[in-house]
């Protein structure tokens, strides 16, 4: 049976909810989590693929750098836990960690669900309720003072007093797994400003069906860069996927953040890849002259196989309007400039993105200038405290997301406590 009453509420089980209430139980609080969902973490078991990537080994400068929109925020919460901390964590309850390409750090066992298992371990170590299947549908206050909230359970109300709430319900990416934005409509009715939620690291659509010929070719050391209305803006290397909408891939998911809010403004969006960066256009095009004289009486087709993936020359030769049967002593210089111009830039015009049920992360949350960074506690409500992706905090991939979770969830945790308990 619920208590009545309660030092801390956190609402919400995803990886912010388990950690702000496992520290909260920690230093002492008695702490009562509630989740929607039949079980906790369900986000969690589906990031990196099923794998989770845990986070990451960067130093705090790389972190500043891979988060929007404004990284330097997290100082404080950084400083009270960072990358070594949750691996800490998680190696005490048995999980073994690995750190693999671009630092990434994942679960020896390649599996989400023991991180998970892992968290909850710890979590019951110290103690805290759990309640699931119920919703919070109000926080309530008295004079700018949290003093509990509202919960829907089998479609009965219930009122359960708390000194302190903690808000760790995600964004609205998957929203499947639970995540649909009820942490904004939570903290808007208590007069807090909500910078919009859109999908980022999200796939991208292309105009036209040249992607969807291409369908499930993947492009390793390429690059992609982004031009609006003409002009060249971000870019970045590595692999890409097409598929039968556009695009998508690690390069790609991390420049949507930025494609989003152009397409969003409705300015033109083209995206153009680099099939060879490592080779300038000059040296690129003596590379073509060598391989077209010695391969000289043998057909166009066949030469482009020493260029490309197989996939991609049916598609090249229609773009370039080259008769791929004809002998490579035949192909003219303007026919091979045109050739090597592609590989440098062969151009995709985005129209859209896809939605939330394909974006790993929400740009938009809970507006920063309203929460006290050294505490992550309201500006407007006291013993109110926000953690996570519902606050307006996103970051690449690489684990970056998850380590603002836990580190936003860990100061949230203990501020609670060490201020008003």
């Amino acid at each position: 049976m619920l208590q009545k009453k309660y030092d801390v509420i956190v609402v919400g089980a995803g990886p912010a909810g388990i950690i702000a209430a496992g520290r909260a139980a920690e230093l002492g609080a008695n702490v009562l989590i509630i989740e929607k969902m039949r079980q906790a973490g369900r986000k969690l078991l589906i990031t990196g693929k099923g794998r989770c990537n845990i986070t990451n080994n960067a130093a705090v400068s790389e972190y500043f750098k891979n988060i929007f929109p404004q990284g330097r925020f997290l100082k404080h919460a950084f400083d009270r836990f960072f990358n070594t901390d949750i691996v800490q964590l998680l190696n005490e309850q048995g999980v073994e960690t690995v750190v693999e390409r671009g630092e990434r750090v994942f679960p020896a066992s390649d599996s989400a669900a023991d991180v998970l298992s892992g968290l909850l371990k710890w979590m019951s170590r110290n103690k805290v309720e759990v309640l699931y299947e119920a919703k919070v549908t109000e926080i309530l206050t008295e004079e700018n003072k949290v003093t509990g909230i509202m919960v829907q359970k089998f479609n009965q109300d219930s009122q359960i007093s708390a000194k302190n709430v903690i808000i760790c319900t995600g964004g609205r990416s998957y929203p499947a797994t639970g995540s649909t934005g009820d942490g904004y409509i939570l903290a808007k009715n208590l007069g807090h400003s909500i910078e919009e939620a859109r999908p980022s690291l999200v796939p991208l659509v292309t105009k036209g069906t040249l992607a969807a010929d291409l369908q499930g070719l993947s492009l390793k050391n390429v690059n992609a860069v982004v031009w609006v209305n003409g002009k060249k803006h971000k870019e970045a290397f590595g692999e890409m996927l097409f598929a039968h909408f556009g695009l998508t891939g690690p390069i790609i998911l991390t420049l949507s953040r930025f494609v989003v809010d152009e397409i969003r403004k409705k300015n033109k969006v083209e995206i153009s890849i680099d099939l060879k960066p490592a080779l300038d256009e000059q040296k690129l095009d003596a590379r073509l002259v060598r391989d077209l004289n010695e391969n000289g009486k043998k057909q166009i087709e066949n030469v482009f196989k020493l260029w490309l993936p197989s996939k991609l020359i049916p598609v090249f030769l229609q773009l370039l309007g080259v008769d791929g049967n004809k002998l490579c002593h035949q192909m003219n210089a303007k026919e091979r400039r045109s050739t090597m111009l592609l590989m440098k830039s062969f151009r995709f015009e985005v129209i859209d993105f896809r939605g939330f049920k394909e974006a790993i992360i929400t740009a938009g949350g809970i507006h920063l200038p309203e929460i006290d960074s050294r505490t992550m506690e309201s500006k407007l409500v006291k013993n109110l405290f926000f953690a996570g992706e519902v606050i307006d905090l996103d970051a690449n991939t690489g684990g970056f997301n998850l380590q603002i979770a836990y580190s936003t969830a860990w100061l949230a945790g203990e501020s609670a406590v060490q201020k008003h308990i």
